[in-house]
């Protein structure tokens, strides 16, 4: 029973053993398909996202294309957590902050360890843009790198108070019918179907923005690496 409205967030259903987060590895399950005798839709639904997702993805890379493998697989699993915390009684692990810090750190601090092994002058002079006054240059490097250490909080924030806020809405919506008349509760029906078809937007929107950001991040140092 939901004692308040931010329990349906809370990760622990006892106190000895919490079975929610498992809901996290389903996709292992569920998402390979190469041991499908014939391609179905699905299996084509799943190739021409890859392709597309690659195809936008090297744009930004260059010459390391290995890496967007990295990132489809980040944007599929993301997605796939997101869209399964749209159905009932599925605990939502998008919407945790040990979740999407999980996901967006260890990106970030492998990115920044190449950079700065492999091209320490390179990321030296990242931090002070082209142009910048002599004036303003101790300034611009504090500036620089405090945005610098805030990406992966930044991306993680992002992507857990997205999905919070949509769930929250929703529960507001569902404990709002409880003492309603026949003719309202229809109109919340059918208000919640449509805000469901905008959460699943949303889910999709925040898995692109979570990979394309990385990816954006990633393309910095693997730029400083060509030149």
């Amino acid at each position: 029973m939901m004692t308040n409205l931010f329990s349906t967030f809370d990760p622990a259903t006892s106190t000895s053993l919490s079975l929610n987060w498992t809901s996290t590895f389903l996709g292992i399950m569920i998402m390979p398909y190469m041991y499908w005798v014939t391609p179905n839709r699905y299996t084509k639904l799943i190739t021409i996202i890859i392709n597309k997702l690659h195809a936008e993805f090297k744009t930004l890379m260059g010459q390391s294309k290995g890496f967007t493998l990295l990132m489809i697989a980040l944007f599929m699993m993301i997605l796939f957590n997101n869209a399964m915390g749209l159905l009932p009684y599925i605990f939502t692990s998008s919407s945790h902050m040990v979740f999407t810090m999980t996901l967006a750190l260890p990106v970030w601090i492998a990115v920044m360890m190449f950079g700065w092994i492999n091209k320490t002058q390179a990321m030296f002079s990242h931090l002070i843009p082209m142009g910048t006054p002599p004036l303003l240059m101790p300034f611009m490097v504090c500036i620089e790198t405090a945005s610098n250490l805030i990406r992966p909080g930044a991306l993680a924030v992002r992507l857990m108070a997205n999905m919070f806020a949509g769930h929250l809405s929703m529960s507001l919506l569902g404990n709002s019918t409880m003492n309603s008349s026949n003719i309202l509760i229809m109109m919340m029906i059918m208000l919640q179907m449509g805000f469901m078809l905008f959460e699943f937007a949303v889910a999709l929107i925040q898995a692109y923005v979570f990979s394309m950001l990385s990816t954006l991040y990633t393309s910095e140092v693997a730029y400083e690496k060509k030149t």
